[in-house]
């Protein structure tokens, strides 16, 4: 009877903090109340636990309801049914994080995540299985996808995080984006996805499920958008509410390309647009793109950064203007919740792109006035009013008569970053450098591996994703009078490595990597083979694994062959075939088994003769931590390609020699017309990626700290020196009749650079005065209210500034100010 009574009341308990989640046609309801959900992509593992708190509070501090993330299962589950859950891999806490900061949650479990992150998410054991194929009617793939899904909502449940427990999960998602590629599956697909549907259902999690990209998704499931752009999105269902589950707020880097920039007037475009057209949930990808620490980058060739050009970049910095300007326009569409979720909806077509939509209540009505002309303003007459709206914009009136916000009006600031030297105490300018060879005996003149056969293995099944590295070797003797001992002889590979090392008897004899998006190419150097005993020794290296496309898992990578020997005599060419020699194989690298990255290691190092551009070599120095609480990087200016890590941590992959090409960047960014992820280029002709992120919590403030690298290429580390990030400057270029804060993020604003208010010309670092400017002298006026002081809210008008005659154009003011 007490447990029976017992029983009852913890159920009263539980059922008093449930919040009940549900959908309509309209929106998601939460406890019957229809929502206007605004979400922000962060993974937790992109980051660190000690970062989590401050980026999810800057999440909500910008307008967020909900945070959102995948679940990533080669990083939990990396042998099979050997879990790890610890450190930045602590879903838990992250979730209990986000609850923390009174925000809701969106999982998505997948497990297939693709997310630019390595094999898509999917653990390299679960390709290797008897039989394997990924996302398809496959027995063995369907039992672990269930096992694993399975476990992460037992996990969840178990804490009480789905919001039917009174937690914050308030949606969860199966698969993703397999509308995508469906097709190539066949009947084989269809079944597949139904199979998705009623596994995730039986889970009972008691909140919605959601399939992304899945225009087939079955009942209950909603299906979902993904894209630069979602106001065409038509759900599946009448019942399915309209909903964005990724908003790409930029876009990937790859080694060898150039920086992303997608603008914040057409992200806040593309998002208005979205709510004229009747959609009540969006999510930002990324909303802190973070980074690819260790082996995680994906790809192949996904860079370490994973910044995405978010609203928050890569270190967790506000990017401004673009968190500024969305946490406007969420403040805007939070205000109309009600009218936007059960108004009547009309719409006027004024032609030539232009549009009025009317969301009407019994207390009033809200408007969107949308103009999708990438060249022409629009004049709309409204209730006997007119409104201009710029090209490519979308203006929003709560109460359809005062315009509250215009996606291509910027009323926040620019904040430009700056790279400062490490100011530690007792800092040297220089690091000073210990080193040692990477031992490579037993492969280049043994030949030595663990295990022999005459077969040509893909790197997947060899090395089992344990390590970026795949020796392959062979022995080859020749007779004297061996035809193919030519005066010209060389060594073809047919390689789909990523990058490829070749030696014969020890010697170098040169590399190659994949260049333009071509993975599969011919490696061939001229050798001189010699008679008797020759070893041929390649190393194979992964630049992350693909994680996109139909059967992706079966994309090649390694040395698949054939590889040959060509001897040419004369008008004579012989070619030997090496493909079914007997082949030895072994996985990763000396220095990596004996761990020589860590701190701890008491493998030897010289400090003599400290070689520069010698491939694979170890380096290792000693620094103090960049004092204050800025964000830390490393420049790895002057390094060829390798690994680095700080008192043990891998911070990822580097390749600063890798150069993007010199065409194809803009010196004008034009944020009019549709976006995509070849426009708006810049970093034409630099390394893709130069600096790298060291979280503070892997630094010691007190004492030393390691820096140790493995460079494979040959690189030069006199110049490594690290860093801080922060905000050097803040310019605004802001119409008349708007406020514009100042804020140099917690420093005071030491001096105004430039300040003009009339029609001035330029950007942020290069503003100049136009042809008409106040006499009042704008620069004393903003010297006297903002400078000493960490932020300034600035009235920009004739009454503060005075009225210069511009002929009737808009007035505006343009400043910068030094933090």
């Amino acid at each position: 009877m007490v447990s029976l009574r017992f029983l009852l009341c913890f159920l009263l308990v539980s059922s008093a903090y449930a919040t009940i989640v549900s959908h309509d046609g309209r929106a998601i309801t939460i406890d019957g109340h229809r929502r206007v959900l605004l979400s922000g992509s962060i993974h937790y593992p992109r980051s660190t636990p000690e970062m989590w708190p401050d980026l999810i509070k800057k999440g909500k501090e910008g307008g967020l309801d909900a945070i959102e993330t995948y679940v990533f299962w080669n990083a939990h589950e990396p042998t099979r049914r050997q879990y790890d859950f610890s450190g930045k891999l602590d879903l838990i806490r992250f979730l209990k994080t986000v609850q923390d900061e009174g925000l809701y949650g969106v999982l998505r479990i997948g497990p297939y995540a693709c997310a630019e992150w390595n094999y898509g998410g999917f653990p390299m054991w679960l390709h290797n299985m008897p039989g394997m194929v990924f996302r398809t009617t496959n027995k063995a793939f369907m039992d672990e996808m269930q096992n694993f899904t399975t476990m992460i909502v037992d996990m969840v449940k178990k804490e009480n995080l789905f919001a039917s427990q009174g937690g914050p999960i308030i949606l969860a998602q199966i698969e993703n984006e397999y509308g995508n590629i469906m097709g190539s599956y066949g009947e084989s697909g269809k079944a597949y996805i139904k199979w998705c549907a009623n596994m995730a259902q039986s889970l009972d999690v008691g909140v919605p499920w959601i399939m992304c990209q899945q225009n087939d998704a079955p009942q209950p499931m909603l299906n979902t958008c993904n894209g630069f752009y979602c106001d065409n999105f038509v759900p599946n269902n009448p019942n399915t509410p309209k909903m964005w589950t990724e908003n790409w707020t930029g876009w990937f880097k790859q080694w060898g390309g150039k920086n992303p920039h997608r603008t914040t007037e057409d992200v806040a475009f593309s998002v208005a647009r979205f709510f004229q057209r009747g959609g009540t949930f969006n999510n930002y990808y990324m909303y802190h793109g973070g980074t690819n620490f260790d082996r995680t980058a994906g790809g192949p060739y996904i860079t370490t950064s994973y910044d995405y050009d978010a609203p928050l970049d890569e270190y967790g910095n506000l990017n401004q203007p673009k968190y500024g300007h969305l946490k406007q326009l969420h403040d805007v569409l939070h205000s109309m919740e009600k009218t936007l979720t059960y108004g009547n909806i009309s719409t006027i077509d004024f032609g030539n792109s232009a549009s009025a939509t009317i969301y009407k209540t019994e207390e009033g009505s809200s408007c969107f006035f949308g103009n999708g002309n990438e060249t022409s303003d629009a004049t709309i007459s409204f209730q006997g009013k007119s409104y201009v709206v710029p090209a490519w914009s979308v203006t929003i009136l709560p109460d359809c008569k005062n315009e509250a916000y215009n996606t291509a009006k910027i009323t926040t600031q620019t904040s430009m970053m700056i790279k400062k030297p490490n100011e530690a105490e007792d800092s040297p300018s220089t690091l000073k450098w210990s080193w040692r060879p990477e031992n490579m005996d037993n492969f280049l003149l043994k030949g030595k591996g663990e295990f022999t056969k005459r077969q040509l293995f893909d790197q997947k099944v060899v090395s089992n994703d344990q390590s970026d590295y795949l020796w392959y070797m062979t022995t080859i003797k020749f007779k004297k009078r061996d035809p193919v001992l030519g005066k010209s002889m060389s060594l073809r590979v047919n390689s789909t490595a990523h990058v490829l090392h070749a030696f014969v008897n020890g010697q170098h004899i040169g590399n190659q990597h994949a260049e333009n998006g071509n993975f599969h190419y011919v490696f061939e150097k001229d050798v001189k083979f010699k008679s008797g005993r020759n070893v041929i020794s390649l190393l194979s290296i992964t630049v992350g694994l693909a994680n996109y496309g139909a059967f992706f898992e079966s994309k090649p990578a390694g040395i698949t062959g054939p590889i040959s020997i060509i001897g040419r005599n004369g008008d004579e060419t012989i070619v030997k075939d090496l493909s079914a020699h007997k082949w030895s194989y072994k996985t990763g690298l000396n220095g990596f088994e004996h761990q020589l990255f860590k701190t701890e290691s008491m493998s030897k190092w010289s400090v003599q003769s400290v070689p520069f551009n010698r491939s694979m070599t170890w380096y290792k120095a000693t620094f103090k931590a960049p004092l204050g609480n800025n964000p830390v990087v490393v420049d790895l200016l002057g390094l060829g390609k390798g690994t680095a890590w700080v008192n043990g941590n891998n911070i990822g992959r580097y390749w600063p020699a890798f150069i993007s090409s010199e065409n194809g960047c803009s010196a004008k960014c034009n944020y009019r017309g549709a976006y995509h992820a070849e426009k708006c280029l810049t970093n034409c002709g630099e390394p893709t990626q130069r600096w790298y992120h060291v979280p503070r919590s892997f630094l010691n403030a007190e004492g030393d700290n390691t820096l140790v690298l493995f460079e494979e290429m040959g690189g030069n580390p006199s110049l490594v020196s690290f860093q801080t990030t922060r905000v050097g400057s803040v310019c605004a270029n802001v119409y008349e009749k708007n406020n514009i804060e100042l804020s140099c993020d917690r420093k005071p604003i030491s001096a105004i650079k430039f300040a003009s208010f009339g029609n001035p010309d330029g950007n942020c670092g290069t503003f100049e005065k136009g042809t008409c400017e106040s006499s009042n002298s704008t620069v004393d006026i903003l010297t006297q209210e903002c400078v000493g002081k960490e932020k300034c809210s600035i009235d920009v008008s004739t009454e503060k500034f005075g009225a210069p005659d511009c002929n009737g154009a808009a007035r505006r003011l343009a400043v910068e100010a030094i933090c």
